[in-house]
């Protein structure tokens, strides 16, 4: 299928040299980024949670790679369940398009509210998470109850759309750092990028617990700190290392398949 002629309805623009397309899933704005020359063959895709074009190298060097990279907009949703279910709407879209049954999530800072809450909900379709300085605990971000103080407005709005109040934050709110073992037992590889030097999204309050009790459930996962780093910049001034991680694990669950 070409998706440029099936999405003929769709706005084209450039992005970062690449054709970029604009239309609506579920209700909500969405964009496709298409590689130069043809998609792979076997159409692997990357999908950014948030902050579309921010700190976005690795997303140019996997589009260089011929992935397709896709973005929907569920801002301010904070990876609730309403976000969750605008994901699956959209992942089913993708699927009408014969995108790859799995995909490369990308959680950038609160990003990873949402990648890490829909690939818990849906492992099978995962290829591997790359999380960058990720929020993995809303009581850490934005909600205040850690290190890092309270964001009053992100705080609110992220309350409502839990349907928490500030006490059941404190007894009924689970984070995804605690059901990471699914991941693990899954198979789903991650990668994290993180500043030791983060006030925002304390590294070990969000990425290190996540991490170790994937570990401990036997999932396999990369870390790369950055020494001095605060929440920003993102990224690393040369994503060779993330994309080769992202291509390496879409190799792996293709010689699984054979």
């Amino acid at each position: 299928m070409d998706i440029r002629s099936h999405l003929s309805s769709w706005s084209q623009e450039s992005w970062e040299g690449y054709c970029c397309l604009r239309g609506e899933v579920d209700g909500r704005p969405c964009r496709l980024v298409l590689p130069h020359g043809g998609l792979r063959q076997d159409r692997r895709w990357a999908w950014r949670a948030e902050f579309f074009g921010a700190f976005a190298n690795a997303d140019a060097e996997l589009l260089r790679r011929g992935y397709v990279l896709a973005y929907m907009d569920v801002q301010n949703h904070y990876g609730a369940s309403k976000a969750m279910a605008h994901f699956d709407a959209f992942y089913a879209f993708t699927r009408s398009l014969g995108l790859h049954a799995r995909v490369a999530l990308i959680g950038l800072s609160r990003g990873g509210l949402f990648v890490y809450n829909w690939a818990i909900r849906h492992p099978e379709w995962t290829a591997c998470i790359y999380g960058d300085a990720p929020v993995c605990d809303i009581r850490c971000w934005p909600c205040g109850l850690r290190t890092a103080p309270a964001q009053a407005a992100d705080r609110e709005r992220c309350l409502a759309m839990y349907g928490l109040t500030e006490e059941t934050l404190r007894t009924q709110y689970r984070p995804p750092i605690d059901d990471v073992a699914v991941l693990a037992k899954a198979g789903v590889p991650l990668i994290h990028v993180c500043g030791d030097a983060d006030h925002a999204v304390v590294l070990t309050e969000n990425t290190v617990p996540l991490l170790q009790n994937f570990m401990a459930a036997g999932g396999s996962c990369r870390l790369i700190v950055k020494p001095g780093c605060g929440h920003h910049p993102h990224g690393l001034d040369d994503p060779t290392p993330i994309a080769d991680f992202i291509d390496e694990a879409f190799d792996g669950w293709s010689r699984q398949r054979a």
